[in-house]
């Protein structure tokens, strides 16, 4: 409904309640940056995170479960050509909280909730002539092979670990097919530490 927060998805006309705390979605985004997963665990990771009744979506829905979850996710509007990625929200953290605050007029981490939808709406009112506003600047135009001006090159070569988006190792983007998908029998996960960090 208009002007509303959702709090559920309808999966197959079936309703099911979601977490919509905006760390829960951080989590599935952590998972989604995790190279030793495979497609089919993040799909898993991102069901199992989102839906506290995962365990009652028929698996045989699991597709259509998916594909509400990543709506739900992209706030309902999703681009045919996205842009190249030039955010990595593990890494960024440290960027991305103070513009947020700032945006919030708050220290949104002290909340106890915060729906993801309002966070990302802070998130998108983020002040573009700060520090992760210039960053962001410097790695569109790197994505894109533009040429920085002289002072952002300057930037650039004095924080190159703050420009790069991506740190040394090999990251994989995340699962677009819905058809990845397994049956919960058949994703296997390697140890307890992922299980409690994803999972819970």
């Amino acid at each position: 409904m208009l002007g509303q927060l959702p709090t559920s998805l309808d999966v197959c006309g079936t309703v099911y309640r979601i977490r919509t705390d905006y760390r829960n979605i951080l989590q599935i985004f952590s998972a989604y940056n995790d190279s030793s997963l495979s497609d089919s665990e993040k799909v898993y990771v991102c069901l199992k995170r989102l839906f506290p009744d995962f365990n009652k979506i028929p698996s045989q829905q699991y597709a259509q479960a998916y594909a509400a979850a990543t709506a739900f996710i992209d706030c309902g509007t999703r681009e045919d050509t996205p842009a190249p990625k030039t955010i990595n929200w593990d890494k960024d953290e440290q960027l991305i909280f103070p513009a947020v605050n700032k945006a919030a007029g708050m220290e949104v981490r002290a909340l106890p909730y915060l729906h993801w939808w309002t966070f990302l709406g802070y998130y998108q009112s983020v002040d573009h002539d700060g520090l992760f506003g210039f960053v962001l600047t410097i790695r569109q135009k790197k994505a894109r092979g533009k040429k920085l001006e002289k002072y952002e090159q300057e930037f650039y070569r004095s924080n190159i670990n703050l420009s790069k988006k991506n740190p040394p190792r090999k990251r994989r983007r995340a699962p677009c097919n819905p058809c990845l998908i397994l049956s919960r029998k058949k994703v296997k996960l390697n140890g307890k530490r992922r299980r409690r960090l994803y999972y819970h």
